[in-house]
């Protein structure tokens, strides 16, 4: 008997990762808002607004009712973007099954209430806690689609369900670890992003690789701080949803996140740039999110403040810039520094 799949919703990742279980035997249901969208699946085998120039499996379909979608599935994966997350999961409520395997690839945090993914389908969903799994990691779905080699991590509160998961997903050339750290992958997933805004407008100012490898690392280091205030384990970060989504994002043409931050490096205005792009800028909204949470928890971020004042504010990015080079000195890591096993020379 054939396996089936529901992927929620229709956009360039959902349909990279539709292709990947569709290359392990699931039949695969796409739900898209869009009847026009759903005909072009069905009859063309094409996904041209997200993804052209590509034709998908046969084993791939599309549908605008969430009933159909979901019936018989055994896994459901909601590719929504962050702001729809939870009008996503409401819909799909009626539908669910306990014992579905629920896997989110979403990255960012909810507005307004800044919960992550996993807290906002647990909210709408309480019984599919165990089988709730995130995938996350160094992926862009024009390199997915092509069946380019990629690595990505599944983490899961349960370990049974993220290795059912990284069954459902791994493929010769889509390589799947699992991690007990659900809090780390989502926050390290949904922070890249800023950063990602920030290297891209330094491109977009012709400031240099100093530049981009300063912020980089030290965007990491605020990561990392951040992650680990909300409860991550450290080493989270320096894994691949951490530093390994930190440099695809950071450095690839396919980033949506660089090539908004790109534009506005360029003296282009907020509203124009997330209009020419016509998908979701993840990092945009999660520079807000950030912001608020690094007060909640009280931790220093400087990269993102400086690049909240530049985007919701409108500050000049080049004085950011200034802003960011002039602050007080400091040490590089401070609990380093203060550690009796790592020293000054006297």
């Amino acid at each position: 008997m054939t396996k089936k799949a529901a992927v929620l919703v229709a956009g360039s990742w959902g349909t990279a990762l539709a292709s990947v279980l569709a290359d392990n035997q699931y039949a695969v249901q796409m739900w898209t808002r869009n009847e026009q969208q759903a005909n072009e699946i069905n009859c063309n085998h094409t996904n041209p607004r997200f993804l052209p120039d590509v034709v998908l499996s046969s084993a791939i379909s599309a549908t605008t009712d969430m009933e159909e979608a979901m019936q018989d599935a055994e896994l459901v994966l909601v590719a929504a973007p962050s702001h729809a997350m939870r009008e996503v999961v409401k819909q799909c409520k009626p539908y669910y099954r306990k014992g579905m395997l629920i896997v989110h690839a979403t990255k960012g945090f909810e507005p307004g209430t800044l919960k992550r993914m996993s807290e906002v389908i647990i909210e709408e969903l309480p019984d599919c806690r165990s089988e709730l799994s995130v995938l996350s990691g160094p992926s862009h779905a024009e390199e997915v689609i092509q069946k380019s080699p990629t690595t990505i991590v599944i983490a899961s509160y349960n370990k049974a369900s993220a290795e059912r998961t990284q069954d459902a997903f791994i493929t010769p050339y889509f390589r799947v670890y699992t991690n007990p750290d659900m809090t780390g992958v989502e926050v390290g997933g949904a922070l890249k992003n800023i950063i990602a805004v920030c290297t891209g407008l330094a491109n977009g100012l012709g400031l240099g690789d100093n530049a981009k490898a300063a912020l980089m690392t030290r965007g990491l280091a605020e990561m990392g701080r951040l992650g680990m205030a909300m409860g991550a384990h450290p080493l989270t970060f320096a894994g691949l949803a951490g530093v390994g989504d930190l440099i695809v994002t950071c450095t690839s043409q396919h980033s949506r996140n660089w090539r908004a931050g790109y534009m506005l490096g360029q003296g282009k205005a907020l509203q124009d740039v997330l209009s020419s792009m016509g998908m979701v800028v993840e990092g945009v909204k999660t520079t807000q999110a950030a912001y608020q949470l690094s007060r909640l928890y009280k931790v220093e971020m400087p990269i993102t403040d400086q690049l909240y004042e530049v985007l919701w504010n409108g500050k000049n990015p080049k004085t950011a810039v200034e802003d960011l080079m002039g602050r007080m000195k400091t040490h590089e890591m401070e609990e380093v520094a203060h550690n009796p096993n790592v020293t000054w020379m006297e």
